[in-house]
């Protein structure tokens, strides 16, 4: 099944609950309404509708007449609502012709109607002038605002002009004017209207404000067009099919519980199925096992569903596959996920995953055996994004490296290579900033496993037979004796030395060796039980080194040196073995 298949497969299923807005219709913010008489005249102050729980003032949701791109110089309004400029003439920037086109506009479409609250816009328009928005001391927040109207008489019930049966029947008359193309749609198969601009969708990360497109064409160049055809008639999907995949885009993208961000792409996952509480289960699983902070909704909803979930979320990070208990979760529910990221006024589809729900769990599951380390994280289990800051210059978001947090979601969901970029840019942190912890060797360890089929051990390993991985204890166990003999001091030997150890190890192990020698000698004064354990734990190790210490390394024996390094330092000695380190 297509995107825009499964996304209008969606858009069915949310509609019985209301949970996606009818066709025509776009849930927007907005955050004043001007109540209005019967002869037009304001029926006092505009009323600030937005939640004002916060730091900040945040506009509510609302369903109204749908939006669309306003590109050009030529204003062009919406339907009984807009922003400040348009509805009334006002904003902080420069305002040209929009507030005239917004009143023009309205009394062309309201010029016959007999509607009480829709008349009292008429009259309003017929009155206003810009400049007394100041005279009548209306507020400054308003500016740049959405406002949408209300007769007086219905404003406590919470019902606007747009919700008139008048105004939406008005609505779905105009929303039809333009001669559209009829042609077969390519995603549902039926004979209707061509989009010609499909909605916008809004919330990507990183793209701008106004929303983007995923399928657009640029109608001022000729190389876009393709036989004659303009715009959307290039790829011609319905005016039903656009509205309804971009409706479903934007109420997940809008969500906690069905979008979460992994690097710089904006990653959307629902289910499909005949049972509405497996496919809610799916989506509240899935959330959980990749984002430790899902799930949406207020704090009460978000703790009752972890609450569910967690049964199902603690047998599979316990290795138990979906199938053994619970066959109809894993077979009967279809799963996607789907990597948008921005580009411009366009979104590129970063990666996009079908299967069924069992099958990808199955597929994280593998990853999560793959990822794992002793000693493990002190905050496990750790969400993705996370693992990826690990990858980032300063640990931030906006630096994880472009395409990489995409394809090794790809390849996390569908079982496939990771991007060999993973263990070339791991190995650069721990070089750059000379931290080795859990989640890096975590990381380390997944591609040695997956990418080159090695064994690599999830804790410390004495008979491991690769030289490099005993290269990295010994550098662990080089600097233990430095903190026996120095304490705590600001530049240890691996902030010196580790880079140029891993990978050139016969060019500097020996000048550590010497080093290590004066380190031991004040370590057997000052701490002599921990020095006879740590001796011996180097003469173990040293058994296992080749004569000659090798010229080289490659990044796959990178790799084992920081696991074996990482194994070694934080290694949780048992009690009655040797001395305290």
């Amino acid at each position: 099944m297509s995107i825009f298949q499964s996304l209008n497969r969606a858009y069915e299923r949310l509609s019985e609950t209301n949970d996606v807005p009818p066709f025509g219709f776009s849930t927007e913010k907005i955050g004043f309404v001007i109540s209005l008489n019967p002869d037009g005249s304001p029926a006092g102050k505009p009323r600030d509708i937005r939640d004002t729980s916060g730091k900040k003032p945040a506009p509510r949701m609302m369903e109204v007449p749908a939006s669309f791109k306003r590109p050009g110089v030529t204003p062009r309004p919406f339907f009984l609502w807009d922003k400040s400029s348009y509805a009334l003439g006002v904003s902080n920037k420069e305002v040209k012709q929009e507030h005239e086109a917004f009143v023009d506009h309205h009394r062309k479409v309201l010029e016959n109607t007999e509607d009480e609250g829709l008349l009292s816009l008429v009259k309003f328009f017929e009155n206003w002038k810009p400049e007394m928005f100041e005279a009548l001391a209306w507020p400054e927040g308003m500016k740049d605002q959405n406002i949408v109207f209300a007769l007086e008489s219905e404003r406590l019930k919470n019902v606007y002009l747009h919700d008139r049966p008048a105004a939406k029947l008005i609505w779905a008359r105009i929303a039809g004017d333009e001669d559209r193309t009829k042609a077969v749609c390519l995603v549902t198969g039926e004979r209707g209207s061509i989009a010609r601009l499909h909605p916008a969708i809004k919330g990507v990360w990183g793209c701008q404000t106004a929303g983007g497109s995923i399928v657009a064409f640029n109608k001022d160049k000729p190389s876009f067009s393709s036989y004659g055809h303009e715009q959307g008639d290039n790829a011609p999907v319905s005016e039903a099919a656009a509205f309804a995949y971009t409706a479903v885009l934007n109420k997940f993208l809008g969500t906690n519980s069905n979008c979460i961000r992994i690097g710089d792409a904006s990653v959307v996952f629902w289910a499909d199925g005949t049972d509405y509480d497996k496919i809610h289960a799916a989506e509240q699983v899935f959330g959980g096992l990749v984002n430790e902070t899902g799930s949406g909704g207020a704090d009460q909803d978000r703790a009752d569903s972890r609450n569910k979930i967690r049964p199902i979320l603690e047998k599979i990070r316990n290795g138990e596959s979906v199938r053994s208990f619970d066959p109809d979760l894993a077979e009967s529910v279809r799963f996607y996920v789907l990597g948008l990221s921005p580009n411009a006024a366009r979104i590129s589809v970063r990666f996009w995953m079908e299967d069924t729900f069992g099958e990808i769990a199955d597929n994280f599951q593998t990853f999560m055996e793959e990822t794992r380390i002793e000693p493990a994280d002190r905050f496990a289990p750790v969400a993705l994004w996370q693992y990826l800051l690990e990858m980032a210059v300063q640990n931030k978001r906006e630096n994880v490296p472009p395409l990489l947090a995409g394809q090794w979601m790809q390849a996390i969901l569908s079982g496939g290579r990771y991007p060999q970029m993973l263990l070339s840019t791991v190995l650069m942190r721990i070089r750059a900033d000379h931290t080795i912890n859990a989640r890096r060797v975590s990381i380390l360890k997944s591609v040695l496993v997956r990418n080159y089929k090695m064994e690599a051990p999830v804790a410390l390993d004495p008979e491991n037979p690769n030289a490099a991985y005993h290269l990295g204890r010994l550098f662990a166990v080089y600097e233990k004796f430095q903190k026996l003999a120095l304490g705590d001091i600001n530049r240890t030997i691996r902030d010196s030395y580790f880079s140029a150890a891993s990978t050139s190890p016969a060019s500097v192990f020996p000048q550590l060796f010497k080093l290590n020698n004066h380190h031991r000698s004040k370590a057997r004064k000052e701490k002599p039980g921990a020095a006879k354990y740590f001796e011996n734990v180097m003469a173990e190790i040293t058994q296992k080194l080749p004569p000659e210490y090798p010229q080289l390394l490659l990044s796959k024996d990178q790799g084992l040196f920081a696991m074996g390094y990482y194994h070694q330092f934080f290694y949780k000695k048992p009690e009655n073995e040797g001395e305290d380190q």
